[in-house]
């Protein structure tokens, strides 16, 4: 029976974040990340702590906040602060590294990339999630100010979502496979996810999702009462998006490297 990734999230994530996590989790079944495994990004811990069958050896991340949390979920062998230009390893460290939507928000991505490259081993994987270049211009409200011919407008209101959302890095697979040969690694696959109308719900997840902030802030965590009565109905619409299929139209990308 497949494993359900949509309720482990929801319950601890705003609706818009559990929406892609979910499906992203998808594509860690079946897998082979072999030990040792770094994860560049590690974030608060959540992600891996709901998708991984085992403990990470290392987890990387250069927010300590975030680290600190992720140390409590004790989903990670050794968490290391470092915004991955520099990491604290000798060459050819790791059998496998994931990274899962993290390198778009990072400026100078190029020199993580060759980092990555650089601790990997010979032939090791390096599996990672994106949003691509079509994110923009796929958004919902863009959409309808074109329509109505309100071209400028549109342009300025996904230049702004692109900067709330601290997107550096919106490359297609060309890009991308540059950028990675660059690095010592050569693309396996890679495939687009996560449609137009996936990203729309996300999108106005953005607003609707407020609350959720305001509970962060206040008490440490995104939903407060994380029970099904309170989320049936989320949960019920979160379902209809959820699509891990691969799609032409995708607005997220998914890459399997390996080390050359």
């Amino acid at each position: 029976m497949p494993r359900d990734f949509i309720w482990p999230h929801l319950r601890a994530l705003p609706y818009f974040r559990s929406m892609l996590r979910a499906v992203e989790a998808e594509f860690y079944q079946g897998s082979d990340l072999p030990s040792p495994v770094l994860d560049v990004g590690a974030g608060d811990g959540h992600f891996a702590s709901v998708v991984l069958p085992r403990a990470v050896d290392v987890g990387a991340d250069p927010h300590l906040p975030s680290l600190r949390e992720a140390r409590s979920r004790g989903c990670y062998r050794l968490l290391v602060a470092s915004d991955g230009h520099r990491l604290p390893f000798e060459d050819s460290s790791f059998a496998s590294a994931f990274s899962n939507s993290v390198l778009e928000h990072i400026p100078g991505v190029e020199g993580v990339l060759k980092e990555v490259g650089r601790v990997l081993r010979p032939g090791a994987p390096f599996l990672f999630t994106v949003p691509n270049h079509s994110f923009p211009s796929s958004l919902s409200i863009s959409g309808h100010l074109r329509r109505w011919r309100l071209h400028g407008l549109a342009r300025s209101y996904e230049d702004g979502f692109v900067r709330i959302s601290r997107h550096h890095n919106l490359f297609d697979e060309q890009g991308w496979g540059e950028r990675l040969e660059d690095a010592g690694l050569q693309v396996v696959r890679t495939f687009r996810y996560f449609g137009p109308r996936s990203l729309h719900a996300m999108e106005w997840g953005h607003y609707f999702g407020a609350p959720c902030l305001l509970a962060r802030l206040i008490a440490g965590r995104w939903i407060l009462a994380p029970y099904r009565w309170n989320l049936w109905l989320t949960d019920r619409i979160v379902r209809r998006y959820h699509d891990p299929s691969p799609r032409p139209d995708g607005t997220y990308s998914c890459y399997l490297a390996r080390k050359r």
